[in-house]
């Protein structure tokens, strides 16, 4: 008789601590056991295949709205669809602020869009415009509900915080007990070198690196993390493009300050040359911060192994390239500050990170479970229901195949997006089955999964995120409604 609704069998167990031979028992949408000889109704053979939590991308646009109406053209379905076959099971995306609105009625409709989804998903709060009733009466609403970190940029019109708005999101946290997520650039240094660039007409793709070096992220960076300090709240550094913004991480956690950084793939195997391309094409790799180059990736390496960089997201934020709505919105001679920036990366943020990292030798396979799964689904509140597998975790698991060579096309990623990035390249490992809460929802690169299918997860208080008690003077602003 069957103890279990479903066992793999055979593969070798990843998880953020070890590797080693078992089966896996599930039932229903749980884990219940790890072993050898396990029984169950169904079995998934996984001889010579890792077994891994299923990825949680904690930083992805999916059918965000937009000010003029409409979302991004990457849906809940096309963006699930994406995610399964690349071995993600939970993403966190964002609901949006327009300036001079609130945040409850897009929050409303973008649960409405999101109930579509096949993966398990979650939601950051942007806030564009903190006014008094979206500060004190509408965040402790929302982080109420279950969404429980708020995403503040300190660059683009018109999603630009000054200092003192930045602030106020930052104790509007402290008070909710919510976390802060930063897109760390500076806005007056990037508007000042691109109408210097306009004026002596340097229009094309590839200055839109040269608009925002390093610098403007390393001095945002900082400052970021100067306020948050200040205000003792916590903050997690988003898409980090180059080491020296990660040494501005690493000194502050060596001063025990609550600050984590996240990296992406794109930054590890696109450079600003790709930028540098015939006419418009340069356009498809057009993304903020923007990659840099092959001394920078290995920058980055390092922060990783050194556990200052401990996550790894694929900001896709998906622009088609031949399509009115996409890159050419403005047209296909547009200037470099016209056209959509972001790249798509919801399907190949695990085999390209698997192949440049584990592959590679720079990381092992429990480091790549870390920064793709775990750390994730620590920082935001998820764990350990999902990124690890152990009895009592949701039975996301993603079957891997180490040594399958694959050169990644854009068929293959299953996005609605008409092109990637990272057409033609090779990668060493690919996924050959997902499970998502215990059902079997992609094989050989084909999803099964209905629309719908997904479920909210909503994040209670956890202690992670709590504030360290350390302010200047012993003195607690943010407890005062200013």
């Amino acid at each position: 008789m069957a103890d279990y609704d479903l066992v793999v069998t055979g593969g070798t167990v990843v998880t953020p601590a070890e590797m080693f031979q078992a089966d896996v028992g599930v039932v229903g949408e749980k884990v219940a056991a790890i072993g050898l000889g396990l029984r169950g109704e169904r079995t998934l053979d996984a001889r010579g295949l890792l077994v891994m939590p299923g990825g949680v991308d904690s930083h992805c646009h999916i059918e965000q709205l937009q000010p003029g109406g409409g979302a991004d053209e990457e849906n809940f379905v096309s963006g699930s669809t994406s995610a399964l076959a690349g071995g993600t099971t939970s993403v966190i995306t964002f609901s949006t602020q327009f300036k001079g609105h609130d945040i409850l009625q897009p929050l409303a409709e973008y649960r409405r869009r999101a109930a579509k989804a096949m993966v398990d998903y979650s939601f950051h709060q942007i806030i564009t415009d903190p006014t008094d009733d979206v500060i004190f009466n509408q965040v402790p609403q929302v982080v109420a509900s279950g969404v429980r970190s708020l995403k503040v940029f300190l660059t683009y019109d018109p999603l630009h915080l000054d200092d003192r708005q930045f602030i106020r999101v930052l104790a509007a946290a402290r008070r909710t007990g919510a976390l802060v997520t930063v897109h760390c650039e500076n806005y007056e240094a990037i508007r000042w070198r691109t109408a210097a660039l306009l004026a002596d007409r340097r229009t094309s793709p590839k200055y839109h690196a040269w608009s925002r070096p390093s610098v403007v992220e390393r001095e945002a960076t900082h400052r970021a993390i100067a306020l948050a300090e200040m205000v003792d709240q916590p903050i997690q550094i988003f898409h980090v493009s180059c080491p020296e913004v990660a040494e501005e991480i690493a000194r502050a956690k060596a001063r025990g300050l609550k600050v984590w950084g996240e990296t992406c793939p794109q930054y590890f195997v696109l450079s600003e040359n790709d930028m540098d391309r015939p006419g418009f094409e340069g356009a498809k790799f057009m993304c903020s911060p923007a990659p840099r180059d092959a001394a920078t990736s290995a920058g980055l390496w390092r922060m990783i192994r050194d556990g200052v960089l401990d996550v790894v997201s694929s900001d896709h934020s998906g622009w088609s390239y031949d399509t009115p709505v996409g890159k050419r919105a403005k047209g296909a001679d547009a200037a470099f500050n016209e056209i959509p920036n972001g790249v798509p990366g919801l399907g190949s943020r695990l085999p390209i990170l698997f192949s440049e990292g584990v592959s590679k030798a720079r990381i092992n396979a429990c480091e790549f479970v870390r920064l793709t799964a775990t750390n994730p689904a620590r920082l935001f509140g998820l764990y350990p229901r999902k990124g690890t597998i152990a009895p009592g975790s949701d039975a996301d698991l993603v079957l891997w195949d180490p040594n399958r060579s694959v050169t990644i096309t854009n068929r293959l990623l299953q996005h609605i997006i008409d092109y990637t990035p990272y057409e033609g390249l090779e990668v060493v490992g690919w996924p050959t089955c997902t499970i998502r809460r215990g059902e079997v929802v992609m094989q050989d690169g084909i999803v099964q999964a209905e629309a719908g299918s997904g479920r909210f997860l909503p994040r209670a208080p956890y202690d992670l995120i709590k504030p360290t008690g350390n302010l200047p003077f012993g003195f607690d602003a943010s407890a005062f409604l200013v």
